[in-house]
């Protein structure tokens, strides 16, 4: 079930009208899973998207490869986006490419992986995000958007149950939700408008393969407890849908999960 707030079916928000063409979009942790799948579903309604990695090139400059066999415009563009010199050189980068920049989708996250600080949560996923708007922001024209991609844990964190696996990585997540929103009249007097996706457990991802391997079972049992997860193609559809979807800065879109609503 794919529900967006106010309890209307996604469905609405499915055809993207082909408000895409000619659009530039830039995709953070795109060389896999959602934000590689987010970033071709881009591609082949004619954006032209700019593919970020932080160390995966061979992976990314698939994606690339995969947009550019089906007839789309890509480049990989390597940034940390925790590192703001990397930053200003991906923003560089992305006007050097295209002149200007109409979307940017925040897929990237992280703080579960197990040779990190216990402070990188954090800065990934609220810091970089803020840094990563603030540095694209002078690209964006009147019009455009950032779609700001969550989880239900994090975005529902302190009103539903979250795994305590999950814990520190939900709540820097909607800190950096809450932080992107504390942005908003500054980004509506640029011309630009937020939107935020939420998702359930995403079947296949490299978060639901950690968070099973902090809580063996747990993808499992929420899968029976929801009937089902939306699949990673699903889930990137409803993220790139978001892009042009006729909604109010500010509107989050859910995907799955409707117990968390109830």
């Amino acid at each position: 079930m794919y529900v967006s707030a106010g309890g209307r079916e996604v469905q609405e928000l499915s055809e993207p009208h082909g408000r895409l063409a000619d659009r530039t979009a830039l995709v953070t942790g795109a060389s896999r899973g959602i934000g590689a799948a987010t970033a071709r579903f881009l591609a082949g309604r004619g954006a032209r998207v700019a593919v970020n990695y932080r160390d995966t090139a061979r992976r990314a400059e698939q994606v690339v490869e995969d947009i550019h066999t089906a007839g789309g415009q890509a480049t990989a563009v390597r940034a940390d986006l925790t590192d703001p010199a990397a930053l200003e050189s991906m923003a560089k980068a992305v006007a050097s490419w295209s002149g200007a920049l109409h979307l940017l989708v925040l897929n990237a996250s992280g703080g579960m992986e197990r040779d990190v600080d216990p402070g990188y949560a954090l800065r990934l996923n609220r810091d970089a995000q803020v840094a990563c708007v603030r540095a694209m922001l002078p690209l964006m024209p009147h019009g455009s958007r950032i779609v700001f991609v969550t989880s239900h844990q994090a975005h529902f964190v302190g009103q539903q149950p979250t795994l305590s696996a999950y814990q520190p990585v939900a709540r820097s997540k909607r800190a950096g939700e809450d932080a992107l929103r504390a942005m908003m009249d500054e980004l509506d007097a640029c011309g630009v408008s937020l939107v935020v996706v939420s998702g359930d457990m995403i079947e296949g991802t490299i978060t639901a393969t950690l968070i099973d391997r902090a809580a063996p079972g747990a993808v499992e049992s929420r899968r029976a407890q929801a009937g089902g997860l939306p699949t990673v193609e699903e889930f990137a559809a409803e993220v790139a849908c978001a892009a042009v979807a006729d909604v109010a800065t500010g509107h989050t879109v859910y995907v799955g999960g409707s117990d968390y609503l109830t």
